[in-house]
């Protein structure tokens, strides 16, 4: 009886072993879901909610169905764009806003500037 009592002491402590080596591995499972997949989405997202929020009249803008307009007006959450060349109004939702081309035109302009400000070793060979 005592060898049968050793042998069931050796059986519980490496089930022990891969208890927490499974534990571990759930881990390490979730850390990469979160590093890959639910941070860089949740960055994502204030982004573009800060995008929203910093628009100003005069903007151009394009909505998530396509439509390419000028800010006219914003109140809270509701936005008023002119299209086209007959200046139809439309009155849409922030969230439904995919891009502002303006901003992003000037922050195009503001890296190409700072890349020609960079001098570097080789930076004659660029001219």
């Amino acid at each position: 009886m005592a060898m049968t009592t050793a042998g069931f002491a050796i059986t519980q402590g490496s089930g022990g072993g891969s208890f927490w080596t499974m534990i571990i591995i759930y881990a390490l499972i979730i850390a990469v879901f979160y590093f890959l997949m639910i941070r860089p989405q949740s960055k994502q997202k204030k982004k573009e909610e800060d995008m929203r929020n910093t628009l100003e009249v005069g903007d151009t803008i394009v909505t998530i169905g396509g439509i390419i307009g000028r800010v006219v007006s914003i109140k809270d959450e509701d936005i008023v764009i002119e299209t086209g060349a007959d200046r139809n109004k439309m009155k849409i939702k922030k969230w439904a806003i995919g891009s502002n081309e303006t901003r992003a035109a000037a922050a195009k302009a503001a890296e190409k500037k700072t890349d020609a400000d960079k001098k570097g070793l080789f930076s004659f060979l660029k001219k």
